[in-house]
């Protein structure tokens, strides 16, 4: 009696609904959150066919299902979870998740339906995706604005471009293109870039595969496009004469070590930047936001210019009377008739195909060697690879 009290409480306080019926499809127990989510009274199901409690087509086809499954014994739903849909006393359908049960209980067949309502997880579902859809848009908006804008920057490329060929003054027009790029430019791509990181952010885990391309191809672009910049802002800062090098003294393997952990993020698949350090002494005395900028910029070409699972040496080397530093890569190479060419600004090897650049990094690696008393030297290999070093006397401790 104790069992079947506790049974029967169970029963009555599930949560889910427990329906019961015999192998006729009638209605012998139902329990009350049953009662609650088909909107009946026990009274009013009880010693129905179950059908009743269903919308069509499996209304017409369930007694079709249980007697196939007497005369055959085939379960095709029995022991299965499976996603149905109810009808309720009101004629509202619903969605629920159906498990069945059969129990042999004095010599009869029995059948045990547990029913959990699927109302809130398929509303939830609804508006993830009316969510996913207009974050869509909003992404694809936010492309063609990015199109837009690297339309006009190819456009104002191939304006300065002409206008190089025409002009004497060289200093004057780059002048003139920076300042329209620094005001027309930087400020719509910072608001991309930012649209592109929000969109991820309020996506969260739920974002889809194609908002995610999208965001990153923007990230990737807005990138693109804000190095072009920095390298034309950058040349032009060095041709106003604005970079006075700032000697300072500091650990050129701790300096080295955190470029080298900064690169390695954006290197290609399997690319790994190998760190050396040869010498008994690390302090050198140079500036580091020029040093760091030029470094930066050469790994950053070794990178491009390198496949995928290759390494990228770099070292450091202090002696008594010299600073050395030395970028090596497996790359492309550079073939050997541009290679008088190389530090001219806006000059780019013949060899570097779709590869994207500007050919301005190179100058300014030079140049931010230059203001530091240095020198840059390299040797270039076509399909060899390339090896770049700066020196720097050592009396500049």
């Amino acid at each position: 009696m104790e069992n079947s009290a506790l049974l029967k409480a169970i029963i009555e306080n599930a949560i889910d609904g427990i329906i019961t019926i015999d192998c006729k499809g009638t209605i012998e127990t139902i329990n009350p959150s049953a009662c609650k989510l088909f909107e009946y009274e026990p009274g009013e199901v009880i010693g129905n066919n179950i059908s009743m409690l269903m919308p069509p087509p499996d209304r017409d086809q369930h007694d079709g299902y249980l007697h196939n499954y007497h005369q055959t014994g085939r379960k095709s739903i029995i022991g299965i979870g499976r996603e149905v849909t109810g009808l309720r006393k009101s004629g509202e359908v619903f969605p629920f998740r159906l498990g069945i049960s059969e129990v042999q209980f004095y010599g009869r067949k029995i059948y045990t339906g547990f029913i959990h309502d699927l109302s809130r997880e398929k509303q939830a579902e609804e508006k993830l995706k009316e969510y996913a859809f207009h974050l869509e848009e909003q992404v694809q908006q936010r492309t063609c604005l990015l199109n837009e804008t690297v339309t006009a920057l190819e456009e104002a490329k191939e304006k300065v471009s002409k206008l190089l060929e025409k002009e004497m003054e060289l200093g004057q027009l780059k002048s003139r293109f920076v300042s329209m790029a620094s005001h027309e430019f930087r400020t719509p791509l910072s608001a991309i870039q930012l649209s592109s990181i929000l969109i991820e952010k309020y996506s969260g885990d739920a974002i889809s595969p194609n908002i995610s391309r999208h965001t990153a191809k923007i990230k990737i672009l807005v990138s693109h496009l804000t190095g072009v910049l920095n390298d034309f802002l950058s040349l032009e800062r060095l041709e106003a004469g604005e970079f006075k090098p700032v000697l300072t003294a500091f650990d050129i393997v701790k300096f080295s070590e955190e470029i080298t952990e900064d690169m390695q993020l954006i290197a290609k698949q399997n690319q790994q930047i190998i760190y050396q350090h040869t010498g008994t002494s690390a302090t050198v005395n140079l500036d580091q936001p020029l040093l760091r900028n030029a470094i930066i910029n050469l790994i950053s070409n070794a990178i491009k210019y390198s496949g995928e699972n290759t390494f990228i040496e770099f070292n450091t080397e202090i002696t008594p009377s010299m600073v050395t530093i030395c970028i090596q890569d497996n790359g492309i190479g550079i073939p050997i008739e541009d290679q008088k060419h190389l530090f001219e600004a806006f000059f780019r090897a013949h060899n570097t195909g779709n590869i994207a650049g500007t050919g301005l990094g190179l100058n300014i690696v030079n140049r931010y060697v230059q203001l530091m008393d240095g020198e840059v030297k390299f040797i270039s290999n076509v399909n060899q690879g390339t090896s770049f070093t700066l020196y720097f006397k050592k009396s500049h401790e």
